[in-house]
């Protein structure tokens, strides 16, 4: 074993100490708080998909910790600005006006984690801003570059109301690399326990049952690299990832069929090059916490809803039965692509 295996088995365990703690404060997630370790390592955006009190918030907290730095959040509201993630001001005791940093430039390079909830319900203009923060991880202000050089955005859509709402685009869709569902926990003794155990009540006594920073953020960037460089896909698994590319934007080429559906005219856009790039580095991050250096279909599969579907749009007249469609479309497409 080379010194830069034993470096990134040295970090698996980090990163598997990190799932443990974060199951502390979080319980009835296991998948989700897996996908949440894999976009950490694979160091991309996730928007996160789920009702209303689910744990969310708690799952991000509890993952901020574990990874050290620090933590902010911004509510979605009709009447947010672009400015309002910058800056904010206000009229002092004195009753003269001061101006203070915004979430994201309160903590400068310490920023491991933004928080943007309910992100539909902010204007275009304001998504605007945060996908540059995403994609540059920077922002111009007071004459300034800013840079959040370990930064990962999260944020979750409001999914019942649709007054005072605002759709993402494509681009802005296309920028995070997981879509990761959270759900009510099935089992009816985890039901029971967030119901009616007061220890799951109190959400900041959860959080401090993680152990902080077991995973150095400001290392991150440079072992997530590590593991991409180390983690090896073959030609063949190369084509197969072509593959479903292609039949993302062409299913009916791969012999998908949903019943009632023209798959003539279903997909408007499939994923992007960058959501296949996305898929290979989520997959890569997948393989290695499994404890191989090289990747397989599964690998792939595991983690293809979560990069790709959120990156597929149906014509208009299929889009509004978005949520019936998307997973059979899916299915289909994994059933159907020869994997080698």
């Amino acid at each position: 074993m080379n010194l830069n295996d034993a470096l990134l088995s040295d970090w698996r365990a980090k990163a598997l100490r990190l799932e443990a703690e974060v199951r502390k404060a979080v319980v009835g997630q296991d998948r989700a708080i897996r996908l949440i370790n894999i976009a950490v390592f694979a160091r991309g955006h996730v928007l996160l998909e789920g009702d209303v009190g689910v744990g969310k918030t708690t799952l991000l907290r509890a993952v901020a910790r574990a990874i050290g730095g620090a933590y902010e959040r911004i509510e979605g509201t009709i009447d947010l600005m672009p400015n309002d993630l910058i800056y904010h001001t206000y009229i002092s005791e004195e009753g003269k006006p001061r101006v203070e940093a915004g979430p994201l430039l309160k903590s400068g390079d310490a920023l491991s984690v933004f928080f943007f909830n309910e992100i539909n319900r902010a204007r275009p203009q304001v998504q605007s801003l945060l996908l540059r923060a995403m994609a540059e991880r920077s922002v111009s202000a007071f004459n300034t570059e800013h840079r959040f050089a370990h930064m990962l955005v999260f944020a979750d859509r409001n999914r019942v109301e649709k007054e005072e709402t605002f759709e993402l685009s494509s681009a802005a869709r296309d920028r995070f690399m997981l879509e990761i569902p959270m759900e009510t926990p099935p089992e009816r003794e985890i039901q029971t326990a967030l119901m009616f155990d007061p220890a799951f009540h109190d959400t900041d006594r959860l959080i401090e049952r993680v152990a902080p920073a077991v995973v150095p953020y400001t290392e991150l960037n440079d072992i997530a690299e590590a593991i991409q460089a180390s983690v090896r896909a073959s030609e063949a698994l190369q084509h197969y990832a072509l593959d479903l590319w292609h039949a993302t934007r062409t299913p009916q080429q791969f012999d998908v069929a949903i019943p009632g559906v023209d798959m003539n005219r279903l997909v408007l856009a499939g994923a992007s090059p960058r959501g296949t790039a996305m898929l290979l580095r989520a997959a890569r991050v997948g393989a290695w916490l499994a404890g191989r250096d090289f990747l397989t279909p599964e690998d792939m599969q595991d983690v293809f809803r979560q990069t790709i579907a959120h990156r597929v749009f149906f014509t208009p007249v299929y889009e509004m039965r978005r949520a019936d469609l998307i997973e059979p479309l899916i299915a289909q497409i994994l059933g159907q692509v020869a994997a080698p």
